[in-house]
């Protein structure tokens, strides 16, 4: 199986609901079957009697408790679901639809209390089934389904308090920028030093998996690595899909098999149609297989956070965008999201983001690969949100002061892109407003949007 199909599968179980549940049924039939077994033996053993040990219930009780177990499992079953779906539509309505794949879909905490519903509604049915069967009533059974019927019950109320506290924006918002902090800290690895400190360190280190960073420029325009035209160009075929991720460590083998350097043509996160190059191949070229390079390439017609560190922006600013429409008109929600994407630049803004190279243990370039750099994260942070929330005070005060942050914080060279979009902010801010106080008023920067203690500075 190769490398692109496992990644397929490993993704589609971390989101599929139906796992659990399934896996619920496997464990209920293995324990059941154990506990009978147990039951019995401590039965012939005589340690209790059928009559007298644990509830001591007869037929009529224990089938009236199991039947009201089986319908409370059933109802909070069918009560999950339901709500779940309501869920999905609100979030995917009211903030974006990418949070569904990104964040609901796979939430652990969902998936394995309704495996416990199910094991427990499983558990009480063959529970009665053996009380019809043989007549008899195993006291430790009904015991058992009694505690998990309690375990059930408990869980349910979790899982109520879980959700309702799950869909509230701040939720939602931290949750993807705490993936998109796992992301960007894989991807980006290595600190910045300053422009003359990461210029003057040009000594090759040996490969591993994270990729080797080139230093940062300060005009942020210089494009990737020019090694002429390519010997050889490898067009996608089969489906247009996305870029969901890519097998950097199977890519330096194959071109340390074939001696030559595999660039990679498209960006994780990118569109990749029919025909499109994919791959660039300079060097020895004879030795190259085609299939083979493809394999190392995970596509879907979704993105997602797992190698794509501008995803976790792309969903803040979705939701920000979202809550300034006309048809929603909630500021403090999209102050909420500018909050999370002034956690994630800064953090971005302490990397070294020139990555374009990947060496193998002699030093020699072997992939060539694009990323996005410092410009790329500041517009999409600020840009769209600027133009829909131009005129809005909390926007623009939060804006305001989440650059000055940012400028204080991070080293110089990060200032330039910073700088352009505070010029841009004061010009919005004069052109939206009419009148001189609104004016004063929008230039003084706020974390709160509209609240904090106004001109407040450090």
């Amino acid at each position: 199986m190769s490398w692109r199909h496992r990644y397929s599968i490993r993704s589609y179980i971390r989101s599929a609901l139906w796992i659990v549940p399934v896996l619920a049924v496997i464990t209920e039939l293995i324990i059941k079957r154990l506990s009978e077994q147990f039951g019995s033996w401590m039965v012939n053993q005589g340690i209790y009697d059928l009559k007298t040990g644990f509830f001591a219930v007869n037929a009529a009780e224990a089938h009236a408790i199991l039947d009201r177990i089986f319908t409370l499992n059933l109802s909070c079953l069918v009560f999950t679901f339901g709500s779940l779906l309501v869920a999905i539509q609100v979030a995917s309505g009211q903030y974006t639809p990418r949070i569904i794949a990104t964040t609901l879909l796979r939430d652990n905490v969902i998936r394995w209390i309704v495996g416990l519903f199910v094991f427990n509604l499983l558990w009480a049915n063959r529970t009665m089934v053996l009380i019809g069967q043989s007549g008899n009533v195993p006291q430790m059974q009904v015991f058992l389904a009694v505690l998990f019927a309690l375990a059930s019950l408990i869980a349910f109320i979790i899982l109520i308090d879980y959700c309702a506290k799950l869909l509230r924006p701040v939720s939602l918002v931290r949750r993807v920028a705490e993936q998109g902090i796992t992301v960007i800290q894989s991807v980006y690895p290595n600190p910045t030093q300053g422009i003359a400190a990461e210029t003057l360190s040009t000594r090759k280190r040996s490969w591993t998996w994270r990729p080797r960073r080139a230093p940062d420029e300060i005009t942020y325009s210089v494009p990737a690595i020019k090694r002429g035209s390519p010997d050889r160009v490898i067009l996608h075929q089969g489906r247009s899909a996305i870029v969901l991720a890519v097998n950097w460590r199977g890519l330096v083998r194959e071109a340390q098999r074939a001696d030559c350097v595999i660039e990679f043509a498209v960006q994780v996160g990118d569109f990749l149609s029919v025909d499109e190059p994919i791959f660039y191949i300079h060097g020895n070229t004879e030795t190259v297989n085609d299939q083979h390079l493809v394999d190392l390439v995970a596509l879907g017609s979704e993105r997602t956070m797992e190698q794509d560190p501008m995803f976790s922006f792309r969903i803040e600013v979705d939701i920000a965008l979202k809550a300034l429409s006309a048809a929603i008109n909630d500021p403090t929600t999209a102050v909420l999201a500018i909050d999370q994407l002034h956690r994630l630049l800064r953090l971005v803004g302490k990397r070294s983001l020139r990555n374009q190279e990947i060496t193998d243990h002699t030093g020699r370039p072997r992939v060539v690969l694009r990323t996005p750099n410092w410009e790329d994260f500041v517009h999409i942070s600020f840009r769209e949100i600027r133009h829909c929330g131009a005129g809005n005070l909390q926007i623009e005060r939060r804006l305001r002061a989440m650059i000055e942050n940012l400028i204080r914080t991070l080293p110089e060279h990060r200032h330039p892109a910073l700088l352009i979009e505070l010029d841009l902010l004061n010009r919005t801010i004069t052109q939206q407003h009419c009148f001189d106080e609104d004016i004063a008023l929008a230039m003084i920067p706020d974390s709160q949007g509209l609240g904090g203690a106004s001109g407040a500075q450090p």
